[in-house]
Formats: C-alpha cells, structure tokens, sequence
C-alpha cells in the first residue's frame, strides 16, 4: 500500500510517498530530511501531536498552553476537554504544569506564556 503525505516536521512542507507494509512505513521518498523519514513512519503506525490552546485562570482570562509533549492524535479531543475543564490558579510561568496527564496520556499540559 502507498499512502501520500504532506511532512509537518518542519517549514519545508515535503510530499512524502509512503510505502507500507503491515502498518508499518517500510521506504519513504520525497524527504528533504531526516525528519520527513521518521515523520512518515510514526504518521502511518501511531500518529502524533502537540496540542495548543487556552486554560482558564482565575481571573477569567484564559492562559496559553501546550502539550509537553505529542499525544495519540485520536487522544487530542479528550486533551482539549480536559483542559478546558481547568481553572488555573495565577501566578504562572513558563513551564508551570497546568493539567497533569492530560485525559491518561502521560503527557501534561504546560503553560506557554507567563501571567498574572
């Protein structure tokens, strides 16, 4: 089976063709870079992303935030809400956790800009 892809690894926006085997990306071509290899691989057997948006503080203004890390992309509704579900208590940082293993992924949520 070949899947064609568009890489989000980085700026370059490669049209990737992927040849898989089994759920597994076994030749991948129209990389500029490495990353676009191993963007294909993990797209194709366990896709992933990072989660940007707002967490409500205290005072009723919402704060940026993001994924520490990527999550299962059928997991990104179930991060949103439960962000969503959270009130922040102010002062924060940059760096501060926000939500804690966001919906059972393992990965917390951190605050992306300082505030109050």
């Amino acid at each position: 089976m070949t899947r064609e892809l568009i890489c989000i690894g980085c700026p370059m926006g490669c049209e990737l063709t992927v040849e898989v085997e089994n759920g597994k990306a076994v030749s991948v071509t129209g990389n500029t870079c490495g990353i676009g290899k191993k963007y294909a691989g993990t797209e194709v057997s366990a896709p992933t992303r990072m989660v940007t948006t707002t967490v409500m503080a205290d005072n009723g203004k919402p704060v940026p935030v993001k994924t520490r890390t990527a999550v299962p992309k059928e997991k990104i509704s179930d991060v949103v809400r439960a962000v969503k579900s959270t009130v922040i208590k102010l002062p924060v940082r940059i760096g501060d956790t926000a939500v804690e293993n966001a919906a059972d992924t393992g990965v917390d949520v951190i605050v992306t800009k300082n505030a109050g």
